[in-house]
């Protein structure tokens, strides 16, 4: 498979014959990579430490990207900051497996994006605002109280 298309797929297949607690660290840089159908990160950027386990290939992530949003209070686009770390074991075999379900591929190919999309996507807040001080909208005409002031609004001060 290209690497082109899926750029979060690793070949882990070189670590699974090494001594135990042998790892690579793997970095990640892209100024925007659709993860998933449903998400796309702006600068994603990560670190993947691979370890050699007897269980398996244990992960250690840590991840940080921007995702677009729309804010709650001003109904505004903006880009979300978001940042995660995980620790996941891809077993090598179903003995071996956690409750996460992660086995390691018989080809050797380890696909990050789903992990990836889930954990970024725990981070993302339930009520996403634009700013801290986001003023809203006017409940009377509408207006986005953050670019101007409305006639309400002035009445109302």
């Amino acid at each position: 498979m290209s690497q082109l298309r899926y750029p979060l797929r690793i070949n882990v297949g070189f670590l699974l014959h090494l001594p135990l607690g042998t790892s690579r660290d793997l970095h990640f840089d892209f100024p925007s990579l659709q993860v998933t159908d449903d998400l796309e990160i702006k600068e994603l950027k990560g670190i993947v430490r691979l370890i050699r386990t007897s269980q398996g290939l244990l992960l250690q992530g840590e991840f940080r990207g921007e995702k677009g949003e729309e804010c709650v209070r001003c109904l505004s686009n903006f880009w979300q900051y978001l940042e995660t770390s995980f620790n996941e074991l891809y077993a090598f075999d179903q003995r071996s497996e956690t409750d996460s379900g992660l086995v390691v591929p018989e080809g050797g190919n380890i696909d990050l994006a789903p992990l990836i999309r889930e954990y970024l996507l725990i981070e993302v807040p339930i009520n996403p605002m634009c700013r801290p001080d986001c003023k809203g909208l006017c409940p009377i005409c509408g207006e986005n109280l953050n670019e101007n002031t409305c006639e309400h609004v002035a009445q109302s001060e």
